[in-house]
C-alpha cells in the first residue's frame, strides 16, 4: 500500500482535518505494516492558483512554452505524478464558509487534465485515476452531514468520480465549534465511520 495524506487546513497540525487524517493513515498502516506514506501540507507549502498566466502555459505546445511556462506546467507535473504513485488517498477537508479550502481546489486544478488524468470519449468522459481508495478526513464545526449546507461532499465525490475515484469513504467529525461535548462526539463519530470505512 502507497499512502499519499493530503493536509489542506491552513492551520497545519493544529487543524483537526489534519488530526482525523492522521488517525486514518495510522489505522491503515496499522492493517498494511508495509505501506509507505508521503505527506503534501497544502497549508505550509501551497499550489499556485489556476490563473490566466497557468492556462497560457498548460495550452502551450510542450515545445513552444517558455522557460517560464515550462516551470508553471512542471508544478502541475508533479502532483499528477505523486497521485499516480499511489493506490491510496487520506485528504484532510476542513469546512470553510460552507465549501473546500482553496488549497485543496488548486490542487485538485492542478490534477485535472485532459489527456492525462480524465479523457473524453465518444460515450462521455472517462476518469484515468481509477483504482485508488480515497479516505475523505472532514472536520467542521458544525453539523452539516447529509443536509442541504454540506458542498463539500457532492462536490468532492463528483470532481474525484470524474477522475476515476470512486472508492470514496467519508469520515466525519462534525460540532467541533459546539463545546466540549460536541467535540469529543465529533471525534467517536469520526472513529466510527473509519471502523466501517474499513470493514471492522
Amino acid at each position: 500500500m502507497k499512502i499519499l495524506q493530503i493536509n489542506a487546513s491552513a492551520r497545519g497540525d493544529a487543524a483537526n482535518s489534519t488530526r482525523i487524517a492522521n488517525a486514518v493513515v495510522e489505522r491503515l498502516r496499522a492493517a498494511n505494516p508495509n505501506a509507505t506514506l508521503t505527506v503534501r501540507d497544502l497549508g505550509r507549502t501551497p499550489h499556485p492558483n489556476l490563473d490566466e498566466a497557468a492556462l497560457g502555459a498548460l495550452f502551450t505546445p510542450p515545445e513552444q512554452r517558455s522557460p517560464e511556462q515550462a516551470a508553471r506546467v512542471a508544478l502541475d507535473d508533479a502532483l499528477i505524478r505523486e497521485v499516480q504513485a499511489h493506490d491510496t488517498l487520506v485528504l484532510g477537508v476542513p469546512m470553510y464558509n460552507f465549501g473546500v479550502p482553496v488549497q485543496l481546489k488548486n490542487w485538485i486544478d492542478a490534477i485535472a487534465r485532459a489527456g492525462v488524468t480524465f479523457r473524453y470519449t465518444a460515450s462521455g468522459p472517462e476518469g484515468l485515476l481509477g483504482g485508488r481508495r480515497v479516505f475523505l478526513a472532514l472536520a467542521r464545526g458544525g453539523r452539516y452531514r447529509d443536509t442541504p449546507a454540506d458542498s463539500q461532499v457532492p462536490y468532492l465525490r463528483t470532481v474525484l468520480g470524474f477522475l476515476g475515484m470512486t472508492d470514496l469513504h467519508c469520515i466525519y467529525a462534525e460540532g467541533f465549534a459546539m463545546g466540549p461535548e460536541a467535540a469529543a462526539q465529533a471525534l467517536e463519530q469520526a472513529a466510527a465511520d473509519l471502523d466501517v470505512a474499513l470493514g471492522a
